[in-house]
């Protein structure tokens, strides 16, 4: 299942994150008025229409620029142009045409992607229009007038956007082959990973174009059973600044990740769990998807009877808001522990697609209710009436309570660590949805 990418794409200062705001209705992108200051593409999962699509936001294009971090942006850019399946080129009526627009416009244009050419900051429609016009001669279309920080013109740009959505784009295809997706920043041995397996198994079924420029799936066989291999390590190009690399990978996970049924996070034994891997981490627990954390190059840790158990506390501290993801110590390089991987795998991808039935679910219920009573608020005493579950993939219940705003996000914490208990459900997230149903009589 891939949802459609849309990119905004255009010189620095033009308003892409003010226009990136205006789409994904909340102010995600940081907004400030010094060209540069996006350096990094930022995403957001919109509806339009009821059409989904993953919207990014990217650092500003300056084709002739030596600056270090401009050609960064630049190259961010192209890599969200490869990405998506319509790009926005966004450019400024008060700045008027500028010699990069050009340049710009005959990059986009050998994307051989949909382009539509956004004019921002018309914020007086009839009176700036003669200044629009002047864009026609970039030779991409009709361009399509808004005002970003007015919110004015964004519903007839976004008619525009899904009009150009691929068919049959964000429906579940038919391929039941579980989907593997190896996250993780640059350099923790992703592709060492990919290439020890393949070695392994020594049968590459065949190799199908990603999503991206420079990532291929694989599918393998192990045991009589078929997975694709999602390789997220594309990323081989040399930087100085780590920092930028790093935030570089993220769009490539995004992506990634939205057609995986599991992630395979790989964090370097040696550096140790960062913020960064918790930022990685978060776009799958985000999406629901199964997670296994596969600890990589522990052969090159120096151990005692301690390590393990302090490497696993650092973890769950780190990714705190996960912890049913489970915990590999593995090494592509020696090929320690690497058969256990699909164990794992397999294990999550049973626990993501378990049902419970509704009456096994409610004696649960009612056995928590019992031990630790529901929280009340000025009198009123939250009441939990019945709970089923309504979808696996991740695995979701709703709860039927008498009001909404009682149900506390630790009582459902709570919940859930009831139904783990009994059920374990290892390595995939949980969703909860809270209804309110009248009381009889």
């Amino acid at each position: 299942m891939k949802k459609p990418v849309v990119a905004i794409v255009g010189r620095p200062n033009v308003g892409k994150s003010t226009l990136f705001n205006a789409i994904a209705g909340a102010d995600i992108a940081i907004v400030k008025d010094t060209p540069g200051v996006t350096r990094d593409r930022i995403y957001a999962d919109c509806t339009w229409l009821d059409r989904a699509f993953t919207l990014i936001d990217t650092g500003g294009i300056e084709p002739d620029s030596q600056d270090l971090i401009l050609s960064r942006m630049r190259e961010q850019a192209q890599t969200a142009i490869d990405t998506a399946d319509v790009i926005l080129f966004l450019v400024d009526v008060r700045q008027g045409l500028q010699d990069q627009d050009g340049k710009v416009a005959d990059m986009l244009r050998r994307s051989q992607k949909p382009v539509i050419l956004v004019v921002n900051k018309v914020d007086a429609y009839q009176k700036m229009l003669p200044d629009v016009y002047e864009f026609y001669s970039l030779g991409i279309g009709d361009p399509v007038p808004v005002s970003a920080a007015g919110r004015t013109g964004i519903g007839d740009l976004l008619d525009e956007v899904v009009s150009h959505f691929p068919a049959g784009a964000g429906e579940e295809e038919e391929d039941d082959r579980p989907r593997v997706a190896i996250i993780g920043k640059p350099n923790v041995g992703k592709s060492s990973i990919i290439n020890f397996l393949l070695g392994e198994e020594r049968l590459i079924v065949s190799n199908i174009a990603g999503t991206t420029r420079d990532a291929v799936d694989a599918v393998i066989r192990r045991n009589g059973k078929e997975y694709v291999l999602i390789d997220t390590a594309g990323l081989r190009r040399k930087s100085k600044i780590k920092e930028e690399l790093e935030r570089y990978s993220i769009i490539r996970t995004v992506m990634a990740v939205e057609r995986c049924d599991v992630a395979v996070l790989v964090i370097d034994a040696e550096e140790g769990v960062t913020e960064q891997d918790a930022k990685i981490a978060g776009i799958a627990h985000e999406r629901g998807k199964g997670i296994l954390i596969a600890v990589n190059k522990w052969d090159a840790v120096e151990k005692d009877e301690k390590t393990v158990r302090e490497y696993t506390n650092k973890i769950r501290t780190t990714l705190a808001y996960m912890p049913y993801a489970q915990i590999l110590f593995i090494s592509a390089k020696t090929g320690q522990r690497m058969p256990k991987l699909f164990d794992h795998i397999d294990a999550i991808i049973e626990n993501r697609n378990l049902r419970v039935a509704t009456g096994v679910l409610n004696e649960i219920l009612t056995e928590a209710v019992a031990m630790q009573q529901p929280p009340s608020d000025r009198g009123r005493r939250l009441k939990i009436f019945y709970m089923t579950q309504v979808s696996v993939g991740p695995p979701t219940f709703v709860v039927f309570v008498n009001d909404k705003e009682l149900m506390h996000y630790s009582y459902t914490r709570y919940l859930e660590n009831k139904l783990r208990e009994a059920f374990g459900f290892a390595g995939t997230p949980l969703r909860f949805v809270i209804r309110e149903r009248k009381e009889k009589g």
